[in-house]
């Protein structure tokens, strides 16, 4: 009996290291559900940093992600490295651009899960306004921790995908 008992509890400490955790907190919930034919222009933000660490393509990665996740929802998305932060609402085409989105890398911590143990994390806010009246419409964070188990494989990015999928069509809705 005890035999079993040791198994069950390694299994369930083996399965507990094996899937990434999140955690989300929405500042301002959507005011309106955003209209899929409405395009949507999104800032590629600074890149993240951790203690003195730049990650040096975490801004192009995080954009990339918040469009591919726009991309299923709207019939125009694009990127700009032209402004950054609210100073792309005054310059925004807002006939072709409807929604401006604002993210911003809070936290960004590559490390070596497999060998140290260490999970990587994530914390990014994303700022949805409407880029003619331009007020926040929608505001959110959302950060992310790596499960222990990686074998090699996870990185910061790979955080992404799974939460801003989430939100960007609970926008849609």
């Amino acid at each position: 009996m005890n035999h079993s008992i040791i198994f069950i509890g390694a299994t369930l400490l083996t399965l507990a290291g094996c899937s990434s955790s999140y955690k989300h907190n929405e500042f301002q919930k959507p005011e309106v559900q955003l209209n899929r034919n409405t395009g949507v222009l999104i800032s590629t933000p600074k890149n993240g940093f951790y203690d003195q660490t730049e990650y040096s393509t975490s801004g192009r990665m995080t954009a990339n992600e918040i469009r591919r996740a726009f991309s299923k929802n709207s019939r125009k998305v694009s990127i700009t490295t032209e402004c950054d932060g609210v100073s792309c609402l005054e310059s925004i085409d807002t006939k072709t651009y409807g929604y401006y989105v604002q993210p911003i890398i809070l936290h960004w911590e590559d490390r070596a899960t497999e060998w140290s143990g260490i999970p990587d994390k994530l914390e990014i806010q994303i700022i949805t306004f409407d880029s003619k009246t331009k007020k926040e419409i929608a505001n959110t964070t959302f950060s992310g921790k790596s499960k222990w188990a990686s074998f090699g494989g996870d990185h910061p990015q790979d955080l992404l995908e799974e939460p801003v999928k989430t939100y960007v069509e609970s926008l849609y809705k």
